[in-house]
């Protein structure tokens, strides 16, 4: 039975996925370099831990989920990180989107200390954390996903096992790449739409109704529409995921020519100080 929990990084994402675990009667440690984001689930009955060491010490599982750039190796392997304190046969789910490089060190390292090691990038913005509605995709063994299914079930909708250790990371890949695009493609359908004289409104209205209707193109437009950018799914980390994208295509020799187009729009994003911005801000760039 897996009840004493650690988790690790309580982002945008994660303080809703760590809120919900609690909501499930889970004996939570949490830890994150944000003390005020810690107080707010102390007061909710978790647990704080001063270092990733304490957090992940006589746990069942260990939640991480950090992107890859802010990744802070002495919080994975320093002396005072998660491999120092965590206990063989404890559960590492590592749930943060990272390079495959990052994924299988990380995967090596724990079969080092006997631990069981989960590659589970989960998939969604802070609404879909809050609601208990991400997508987790998983890559391990199969059994050890069985294990996680009804604590996964508190803060996701769906769970997809997608093969073994670094899959997940991989597909997570290509969910990015549509993500990102996806909302480039609205961006510049509702520029394009303006400059020739239509309303948001009626550009929505239109797309809704046909073939290329989807649930990002309705959501985020509405909030396009209502000039609310604040921050669901943070533009530096769309950007950030972009360039892991386009880093493993270079190494397959793969050309995505949309994606480095996407990618320079949100680094320019990023250069104009709206990293912390939802994702969608990448319309701004385009309005320039």
């Amino acid at each position: 039975m897996l009840r004493n929990i650690g988790f690790l990084g309580l982002g945008t994402v994660g303080r809703h996925m760590a809120a919900n675990l609690l909501k499930g009667s889970y004996n939570l440690t949490v830890y994150d370099s944000e003390p005020d984001v810690v107080a707010d689930l102390v007061k909710m009955g978790a647990a704080s831990a001063e270092t990733p060491r304490e957090a992940a010490k006589g746990r069942d599982l260990v939640l991480y989920i950090r992107p890859e750039k802010e990744r802070l190796r002495p919080d994975i392997y320093g002396p005072d990180g998660i491999f120092a304190g965590i206990d063989p046969g404890t559960i590492l789910v590592d749930m943060g989107t990272h390079s495959l490089e990052s994924t299988k060190e990380m995967a090596d390292e724990a079969e080092k200390h006997r631990v069981l090691f989960l590659d589970a990038p989960v998939w969604g913005t802070k609404e879909h954390a809050a609601n208990g509605l991400l997508t987790i995709l998983a890559g391990g063994d199969p059994s050890l996903v069985g294990r996680c299914r009804e604590l996964f079930s508190f803060f996701g909708l769906n769970v997809i096992h997608v093969g073994a250790i670094g899959d997940a990371t991989r597909m997570k890949f290509v969910v990015n790449l549509v993500q990102a695009e996806l909302m480039e493609a609205l961006a510049e359908a509702i520029v394009f739409g303006e400059k020739l004289g239509f309303s948001v409104d009626k550009i929505l209205e239109v797309l809704d109704s046909g073939g290329v209707a989807s649930p990002l193109f309705h959501s985020k437009g509405r909030t396009i529409a209502r000039g609310d950018f604040t921050r669901n799914l943070a533009l530096k980390y769309v950007h950030e995921q972009l360039e892991l994208v386009l880093e493993k295509a270079q190494k397959l020799g793969l050309d995505l020519p949309a994606a480095k187009v996407a990618c320079l729009n949100y680094e320019q994003g990023v250069k104009d100080g709206r990293g912390e911005e939802d994702f969608s801000s990448v319309v701004k760039v385009l309005r320039k």
